[in-house]
């Protein structure tokens, strides 16, 4: 067969089996076409005793040159040679890894044949059936690459290598079968053939030792779960040997908190099952005796922090199960109180006195002797756009100042709430020039500032719903914020414009202004077909001012200036007809409650606002953008009535209080509100406090309701041709009046999540809602029955006119002539028509509780921050908009 022959079957059908080399047998699953030249029969080395060496040759190499071949051995021309010479030959010619196979001949003659075959050279490394795990994670960790030599030791290591990936991942049963196709010019293409197989799962935890809790107990303080449908959606079922350790800790915590003092895990063993696709973990446990405290000692070498002054601050009482978590706990509580004291490098250890006969362990607290520390300097790095003196100004020490940790920790908690920087950020404490000086140093790492944000909703009322912010709350780097936003949809509209100074002239003052123009249209449903009611425009502005009393209460002021003006489409809802339902041709046009609905009529107007207001804010929130403790409340109070045509007061209260519990932040909201007017008699049906300044709850605070979704409102149903009220939500007007008084509180916790989900930024919480909005002066209704009410019907110069109810022939008289009211001449009738017939009903008035449950997600998404909401309404009442779906994306630059 000839050269080219040879080369065209090795391409088709040549495959090399790298598992039978793997074995020690370089066997090739080949054409049988190139079997002979594959499947050369390895000579025998002849074994003389002894003998010289007269020559050395080499046959079979392709790439490499003779004398290459001869320098990886130490036989030379005329040096004598043995049986043990030969074969440390050959081992040196395969520690090289440049082939195949080797053998050596004529060593009876001593003409020494160094037979070789070359290993063949990498064309490219193929990977297959590999779905889980990318290419782009599997081929770092694979060291054979094209053009390099093959050798069996590289693939049994990437072989390896590429389980490992695989074993990180939880499959146990995955294999890598590697192949390799030849090619002409003694090259090759090397395969990975990988069988993924399943997720190797926990069947089952098995706990050994354990008398005093049950195994049940134990299973649950640990992260590893069984796989079963209880967890179905947990990411712990998987095996994973750091989880395994971790458990082994946790479940030694547990029993140090419950006394056992001696307990430690015995031994720890995970068996794979024989199909590979799951794992049984069995502890063996040694609980120990069960200790009690003894009287807890305090022992201070600190002069000034005397042990009788500080035992307040052991909580540990003798009698009590020993309980490793309540020992820590006071380290922190003596070491934090000498910290607040001035003694930053103050070192507190807890010894032990264990009684084994009496079971009792006795902690002695022991603080080694500190020198007082005074900060000696207040660096701070990385804060590249954030100017110095904005960081600085929130630190609540400075230089010469004595040392305190509560001051530290404070710093931090102001310093991370300004939102400029990444989480996590602390103030590390070093040592200074002497024992007595400390440095502060902040290591910050800025984070975007600016944030433009796009919501985007669906409401029953207003159809889609589309809002767009955009802040900076770091102009420039001098902790400045300025903002702006608009909000749409086809019946709302707003644009607002706001600059905050925190700092005003470098002084602790907070100064600020807001412009905004609020657009509101109302609308009711004909037949499927919506129809504006009223529109409720308001333009002005605020100005407003902050002054800090203390660390965490401040004092702010406020007063604004806004002009309201409600209206209604006269070409709609006016006529000349009176509010008694008298026609007065004459009469300029005006709103008719017959037409809008009394309640409308009694709001049409333009009003001007003039309000003072102040707040009253208590804040210790260790972070005001991702709170995790502390808590904040306010009051505030507006008077409206400095001028303008408005007068009332408002009174708000709201407070936020926020825990970390077993790793779930719990968040409680609380906030109740009301308005007393100061204006004089109103008429009887007409409610003191106009529509605009009156409260109303509902999307977004208020999950699983619609915008305006509860609370007081007017519905106007249609009667049906029988008779009966048509109240499909479809066909009534529907108009939220809201309330005098409302409050509202909401209960959250954060679901805690995996490292790799925190990393995603996914902050899941389940809520429960609870509130009402209610107090308003029930409006005067209007009840047409099921016939509709007759109106008379003008001609185009305000003339009455009267017809013959048999004939079409009309009698104009002249409206000066005729009184309104009065009855038209014998046989004849006034014109007119009959309109819709319907009934105005008055729901929602009362203070008892709607209350909603649901799940929500925060996603810090690489498009932005996303929020969904999916919240059920579990108490409403009649007449409320409930909605179960709400999301909202933005994004930050």
């Amino acid at each position: 067969m000839t050269s080219d022959g040879r080369r065209t079957s090795g391409r088709l059908a040549s495959v090399l089996l790298i598992g039978t080399m793997l074995a020690g047998v370089p066997a090739f699953a080949q054409a049988p076409a190139v079997a002979p030249e594959a499947a050369a029969p390895a000579a025998t080395t002849p074994q003389p005793g002894s003998g010289i060496i007269h020559s050395i040759n080499v046959t079979g190499n392709q790439r490499l040159e003779a004398d290459t071949v001869r320098s990886y051995v130490k036989l030379r021309p005329g040096d004598p040679f043995t049986r043990e010479t030969l074969d440390q030959a050959l081992k040196d010619l395969y520690a090289s890894e440049l082939f195949a196979d080797v053998t050596i001949a004529g060593a009876d003659t001593g003409n020494i044949v160094l037979q070789v075959r070359e290993n063949p050279v990498i064309n490219r490394i193929v990977l297959e059936g590999n779905k889980r795990i990318k290419e782009d994670k599997i081929r770092p960790e694979i060291k054979l690459a094209p053009r390099q030599i093959f050798t069996r030791s590289k693939a049994r290591a990437d072989v390896a290598r590429i389980i490992e990936l695989y074993k990180r991942q939880g499959r146990y049963a995955a294999t890598v079968e590697p192949k390799m196709v030849l090619l002409d010019q003694n090259r090759v293409d090397v395969v990975f053939e990988i069988h993924e197989g399943a997720k190797s799962r926990v069947r089952s935890i098995n706990i050994i030792g354990n008398e005093h809790f049950k195994d049940s107990r134990l299973r649950a303080e640990m992260a590893t779960k069984t796989a079963s449908l209880l967890h179905i959606f947990s990411s712990g079922t998987s095996y994973d040997p750091d989880r395994l350790a971790y458990d082994q800790q946790k479940m030694r915590q547990f029993y140090l908190t419950q006394g056992y003092a001696d307990f430690h895990v015995v031994s720890a063993v995970a068996e794979l099952t024989p199909d590979k696709r799951d794992f049984i973990i069995t502890y063996v446990v040694d609980e120990g005796d069960r200790y009690k405290f003894g009287a807890p000692k305090v022992e201070s070498a600190i002069r000034d922090l005397r042990p009788e002054a500080l035992q307040y601050l052991v909580k540990i009482k003798a009698g009590q199960w020993y309980n490793a978590k309540t020992v820590e706990d006071t380290v922190d509580g003596l070491t934090e109180t000498a910290g607040i004291l001035g003694y930053a490098f103050a070192d507190v250890s807890p010894k032990f006195d264990r009684d084994k006969d009496a079971k009792t362990m006795t902690i002695t607290f022991q603080l080694a002797d500190a020198p007082r520390v005074y900060v000696e300097a207040v660096n701070i790095n990385g804060n590249t756009i954030t100017r110095d003196k904005v960081v600085r100004r929130e630190f609540r020490l400075a230089e010469g100042d004595a040392f305190n940790g509560f001051r530290v920790k404070r710093s931090r908690d102001r310093i991370q709430s300004l939102g400029f920087f990444q989480d996590k950020m602390e103030i590390e404490q070093k040592q200074g020039s002497a024992p007595d000086r400390v440095v502060l140093e902040t290591n910050l790492e800025e984070k975007s500032t600016g944030s433009l944000q796009v919501s985007a909703g669906y409401s029953s009322l207003e159809k889609f719903i589309v809002s767009a912010q955009i802040a900076q709350s770091n102009l420039m780097g001098k902790g400045q914020e300025v903002r702006a936003g608009v909000d749409y949809s086809i019946y709302s509209k707003s644009v607002n414009l706001g600059f905050t100074e925190p700092y005003l002239f470098d002084h602790n003052i907070a100064l600020g202004v807001d412009i905004f123009r609020r657009d509101y249209n109302s609308f009711s449903y004909n037949q499927n077909d919506r129809n504006t009611t009223y529109n409720e425009s308001t333009l002005g502005f605020q100005v407003r001012a902050g002054v800090p009393l203390t660390e965490f209460w401040t004092v702010a002021l406020r007063y604004g200036l806004s002009n309201d003006d409600v209206s209604l489409d006269k070409s709609t809802f006016y006529s000349r007809y009176s509010a008694s339902g008298t026609l007065d041709p004459n009469s300029p046009l005006q709103c008719d409650p017959f037409l809008a609905g009394r309640y409308l009529c009694d709001a049409v107007g333009k009003r001007l606002t003039s309000s003072l207001g102040y707040s009253l804010v208590f804040d210790n929130l260790n972070d005001r953008v991702h709170p995790t403790s502390g808590q904040r409340f306010f009051i505030s109070q507006d008077l409206a009535g400095l001028g303008g045509s408005v007068r009332y007061i408002r009174t708000k209260a709201e407070g936020h209080k926020y825990w970390n519990i077993i790793g779930f932040t719990v968040s409680a909201n609380a906030e109740a509100g009301y308005v007393y007017s100061l204006e004089g008699r109103k008429a009887l049906g007409v409610d003191k406090i106009r529509l605009t300044d009156r409260f109303y709850l509902g999307q977004p605070e208020f999950a699983g309701f619609d915008i305006r979704g509860l609370g007081p409102r007017v519905i106007r149903a249609p009667y049906n041709s029988d008779g009966t009220l048509n109240t499909a939500r479809n066909s009534v007007q529907d108009d939220a009046l809201g309330g005098r008084a409302y409050y509202f509180g909401r209960l959250e916790a954060q679901l805690p999540m995996g490292n790799a989900v925190k990393e995603l930024g996914i902050r899941p919480s389940i809520f429960a809602n609870i509130g009402s909005v209610f107090g308003v002066t029930k409006p005067n209704l209007i009840d047409t029955g099921p016939t509709g009410q007759f109106r008379e019907q003008l001609d185009a110069n305000n003339q009455r006119t009267c017809i013959d109810a048999n004939s079409t022939d009309t009698i104009t008289l002249p409206s000066q002539t005729v009184a309104p009211g009065a009855a038209c001449p014998a046989g004849l009738t006034p014109n007119g028509s009959r309109t819709s017939a319907f009934k105005e009903l008055f729901l929602g008035d009362t203070w008892k509780p709607r209350v909603s449950v649901g799940i929500g997600v925060n996603w810090n998404s690489p498009f932005g921050p996303f929020r969904i909401d999916v919240a059920k309404a579990l108490v409403k009442r009649k007449g409320d908009d409930t909605k179960l779906f709400t999301f909202n994306v933005g994004t930050q630059f």
